[in-house]
């Protein structure tokens, strides 16, 4: 190999490692100058897994797993179920609702399950949408509550799936917990009417 030859390749590696360098040292600077909503901190420590969801123990939220349980992390935006035996861990990412007005956190169960629910937009939902329609039956791609629904002890809250697939891992909600179509199926497999529930 000539020295030419040599020179050229060498200014050509150094050249590339050069540019990686840089790639690599500006982005961590532009990330950090592009906010969204999505990326606002939580509070207090957390701890994250790879999907960037916070790990849970249903120990720290329940006493017993008692007809399973159901953990919906509003701030990570991920569904967590525990069956009753324990042998069992679900995590889904879901989509929360759109402010704090429109969240309610706490404690309560599933009441009923619902296969192809029937959405009637709630009087508040229609001041805020005026336009939206009364009533979409159980089945129509045009439903928001998707394929199954977990009724909760509050009225008109519900865990449900969604056709709007961009929904999900956002705050896109009108107070529901957005789950994929797909994902809502497999819940609804293992959840029972008196399963626990926490949104947090």
């Amino acid at each position: 190999m000539s020295n030419d030859t040599r020179q050229n390749l060498n200014r050509r590696l150094f050249l590339g490692a050069a540019a990686t360098a840089l790639t690599a040292a500006a982005l961590p600077a532009a990330a950090q100058t592009s906010t969204t909503e999505a990326d606002t901190p939580l509070a207090g420590p957390v701890r994250n897994n790879a999907s960037a969801f916070r790990t849970m123990e249903w120990q720290d939220h329940f006493d017993n797993l008692h007809n399973g349980a159901i953990i919906a992390d509003l701030d990570s935006r991920a569904l967590h179920y525990w069956s009753e035996d324990g042998a069992t861990y679900l995590l889904f990412p879901c989509s929360v609702p759109l402010n704090e007005e429109l969240t309610k956190r706490g404690r309560t169960e599933v009441i009923q399950k619902v296969e192809n629910p029937v959405w009637i937009p709630t009087k508040g939902e229609l001041e805020r949408n005026p336009d939206w329609p009364r009533r979409v039956e159980g089945g129509s791609p045009e439903n928001p509550l998707g394929v199954r629904a977990l009724y909760l002890g509050w009225p008109a809250y519900r865990i449900h799936g969604t056709h709007d697939t961009r929904k999900i891992g956002r705050r896109s909600s009108n107070g529901c917990v957005g789950l994929y179509n797909e994902h809502i199926l497999e819940l609804y497999g293992y959840a029972k009417v008196g399963t626990q529930v926490r949104l947090i």
